[in-house]
């Protein structure tokens, strides 16, 4: 992995021979090395220890041999018409660019829900899209955000009210982003199951939801959240590297990532633990977008920034999402102005809250005198110049205005580096100057910079008047005029919202989505007819039973996009030690809450509802401590019978990796069918191939490099001879369990699947009065060809 991280020849860095990260470390490892810093971004300092552990834990970078494509995209009608979930967390300005893709999949055929904070159900509903409330105030999140990006503040501000207001905040948009998936409209009370989740990364819960379905998911999103060689991460400040700029590029992702898991982990796996499904590892979380290889595209222009050469197919930059621009007529001060004189500049920084706006304002004004041009300021939430009793004829403040309109009347603009800001005013061919204060503001601006459409980004707290009036007339250079025009040429070729779609539609696998008998719609369940298994969609499967040609029960949850997130292992010393950890981590856990969980439920009977019986407290209390006292044997059985002996499996396993060999994933275990038939499969395979590597490689090599060969091949069947005969004998018994267990907690734990096939039913019952009449001759017709019998009507 070493090679392909770019780092084998790098101080402190040595490759596949290293041993193996202590991933119960890292997060002590990124605390020291990153640093949360007042304008929302993260102080990175990169040594050798933290570089060898994270570069084992990423995703190692895939090898790409072409230069981006170029997207052409043509409106298309989807051949499988889904219901899809749009989950987004932020402010409007996040919420718009999904605004305009949820029309545009409309038109290919879809039923869109956007799911996103109350405040922004009007602006949703008013583009005749579905809307599902997840909770969450997002002026709150945003102003915490900018301190504690990632959730993750200092231990002062951790012991702090505000913290868990917001880390309940979190609580909350998790749980509302699941009740979009599968609650009926709040206000029609038409039902809804979610076939594609599309989601941006803020949202959290999306691949979560996803495995919970077993249906795609595709991140969107407006600024870079995958790890590349060509620039760090937007929220990553790069103080100190011992590498070089690539391999800092591309582990500054990473130290974000685990930063953001570090103080989120234990929230998804809190909501995780409650539908029913297993704990991510701080080793995976991280990076599951990476290891699950979660189709990914970025709405900017590649006009501003190409995509990087070292991202794979399933990642696109498709050009910034436009909504159609609003019908408009300016006030007249705003008319009258703009008809007054010469193209004024604009200059505005949107939601920004300044700590001191009359100081701000009176800098503004000096530089606009200086610089001798007509300005017009927005107010924004700041509310510049409502203080002035004096203004300047050449300046006019102004209020809510929309930027696709007011754009079209400007020189240039001056504003925060918000992406949507951003995208409007090159798309206008404005110049643009960026004064960033948090997030990724700064990356904005130098990429502003960069493209030549206006000069460096100027930090709000280095911003001076001359500064500004310097910036102004950067902005009016022809250089930047002409900069300016040539990519807004290109950004109106790209037709960015056409190319997401089509982006979402290439990486969906339409066979394994469709419905074997209505393939316009998406398969939600499964059923054998003639020793044949059928896939059917929600209507399908209720007009087979409105017929009588098939029983409920002999329905069974599909998943048209399964998901498995397996926990890697390095070498059987690492992986059982942190298996044994976990085991002793989990009994510890329950037998402190042996004495913690009565005391809890004491406090909850004095505050909850009326007061209870002493005996009846006492009964919830003893019931508790029982449970704990159930926690402590089961965790030490599982433990002892199921987890370490598979960790050992898997890191015997992956010994050969360790001296360069691939390691071929096994396939995937749910139940004690696919647990037996993977142990039956390794065991073979594992034991055939010691005995191949001790015995035939050694002189396989020795024909191609001599007595070199030999000796360099023996070693190699040395170590592989134990590793897999250990690994083929030691699975015979791990994967058999594991898939006993897993065969056992989905029976006993069936909630959340319960309550997804019930969705599905009464969704289905839903469209069959609606399409009953339509679609009843082709759905027995194509019965029929299957295998099916019909007694006719």
């Amino acid at each position: 992995m070493a090679k392909q991280m770019g780092i084998e020849d790098q101080e402190g860095i040595h490759g596949e021979d290293d041993a193996p990260p202590a991933y119960e470390e890292v997060a002590g490892e990124v605390s020291v090395a990153a640093n949360v810093i007042d304008n929302g971004r993260i102080d990175v300092r990169l040594n050798s220890k933290l570089a060898r552990t994270l570069s084992k834990l990423m995703v190692k970078r895939e090898e790409v041999s072409h230069a981006p494509p170029t997207y052409l995209p043509q409106p298309t009608k989807a051949s499988v018409s889904l219901n899809i979930v749009i989950q987004v967390v932020g402010s409007r300005g996040d919420v718009q660019p999904f605004v305009a893709l949820g029309n545009e999949l409309q038109r290919s055929g879809h039923r869109v829900r956007l799911a996103t904070h109350d405040t922004f159900k009007s602006f949703v509903t008013e583009a005749d899209l579905e809307f599902y409330p997840i909770g969450g105030d997002p002026a709150a999140l945003m102003a915490y955000m900018v301190r504690n990006p990632g959730l993750l503040p200092g231990m002062d501000a951790l012991r702090s009210g505000e913290v868990q207001k917001k880390r309940a905040m979190m609580e909350e948009m998790m749980d509302g982003c699941w009740n979009a998936c599968i609650e009926p409209d709040q206000d029609s009370g038409n039902p809804f199951v979610a076939d594609a989740i599309i989601a941006n990364p803020p949202s959290f819960a999306h691949i979560h939801c996803a495995e919970a379905l077993g249906i795609p998911v595709h991140i969107m999103f407006t600024m870079p959240w995958t790890a590349t060689e060509a620039f760090t991460h937007p929220l990553a400040n790069i103080k100190t590297s011992n590498f070089d700029e690539k391999l800092t590029n591309r582990l500054s992702y990473a130290i974000v990532d685990c930063m953001m898991w570090q103080g989120l982990g234990d929230i998804v796996n809190s909501w995780r633990d409650r539908h029913h499904l297993t704990p991510v590892p701080f080793s995976e979380g991280p990076f599951l977008t990476d290891l699950l290889k979660i189709p990914t595209t970025y709405c900017w222009s590649p006009a501003l920034v190409p995509k990087p050469l070292d991202w794979p197919e399933h990642i696109d930059v498709c050009g910034f999402f436009f909504r159609n621009t609003p019908q408009y007529s300016p006030p007249p001060e705003i008319d009258e102005f703009l008809r007054a004189g010469p193209t004024p500049v604009y200059i505005g920084f949107g939601s920004i809250v300044i700590e001191d706006p009359e100081a701000l304002t009176n800098l503004i004004l000096e530089a606009v005198e200086a610089s001798g041009e007509r300005a017009i300021i927005s107010k924004g939430w700041s509310k510049l110049g409502d203080t002035l009793t004096n203004i300047p004829q050449d300046v006019l403040f102004i209020g809510d205005c929309p930027h696709e309109w007011l754009f079209q009347h400007v020189s240039a603009v001056i504003h925060h580096g918000g992406a949507g800001t951003t995208a409007c005013g090159l798309a206008n061919a404005c110049p643009t100057t960026i004064v960033p204060f948090f997030g990724d503001q700064p990356f904005w601006g130098a990429m502003v910079a960069t493209a030549g459409v206006g000069p460096e980004p100027i930090p709000h707290k280095l911003l001076t008047a001359a500064k500004l009036s310097d910036a102004i007339r950067f902005c009016l250079s022809k250089g930047a005029v002409d900069a300016a025009k040539e990519v807004s040429v290109r950004m109106y070729n790209e037709s960015g919202v056409q190319t997401a779609v089509e982006s979402f539609h290439r990486n969906l696998q339409m066979e394994t989505l469709s419905c074997d008998l209505l393939p316009q719609y998406a398969a939600v369940w499964q059923t054998k007819v003639a020793s044949k298994t059928l896939k059917l969609s929600k209507i399908a499967a209720e007009l087979l039973i409105a017929e009588h040609l098939i029983l409920a029960k002999d329905l069974k949850v599909y998943q048209s996009k399964p998901i498995h997130i397996i926990t890697r292992r390095w070498d059987p010393v690492t992986a059982g030690s942190s298996s044994l950890i976990g085991t002793y981590s989990d009994m510890l856990s329950g037998a402190t809450g042996i004495f913690s969980k009565p005391f809890d439920e004491y406090k909850r009977s004095r505050k909850d509802g009326p007061p209870s019986s002493n005996a009846q407290v006492a009964g919830n209390m003893a019931l508790a401590s029982a449970r704990s006292v159930g926690r402590v044997n089961s965790s030490l059985f599982k433990g002892t019978m199921i987890d370490v002996p598979l960790a050992l499996t898997e890191g015997l396993r992956a010994t050969p990796k360790l001296y360069g060999e691939a390691v071929p994933d096994h396939d995937p275990i749910t139940d004690w069918k696919s647990g037996a038939k993977v142990a039956g499969k390794e065991f073979v395979g594992g034991f055939g191939g010691g005995l191949n590597d001790f015995f035939v490689k050694p002189f396989e090599a020795a024909k191609k490099d001599g007595a070199k060969g030999f000796f360099v091949g023996m070693g190699k069947g040395s170590i592989a001879l134990p590793a897999k005969l250990g690994s083929s004998t030691l699975g015979l018994v791990a994967y058999s369990g594991q898939g006993i267990y897993k065969s056992i907690y989905a029976s006993t734990h069936g909630g959340t699947g319960k309550k997804i096939a019930t969705a599905r039913r009464e969704e289905g019952a839903y469209l069959l009065e609606r399409h009953k009449v339509d679609l009843r001759g082709g759905l027995l017709e194509a019965w029929e060809k299957c295998g099916g019998n019909y007694a006719g009507t």
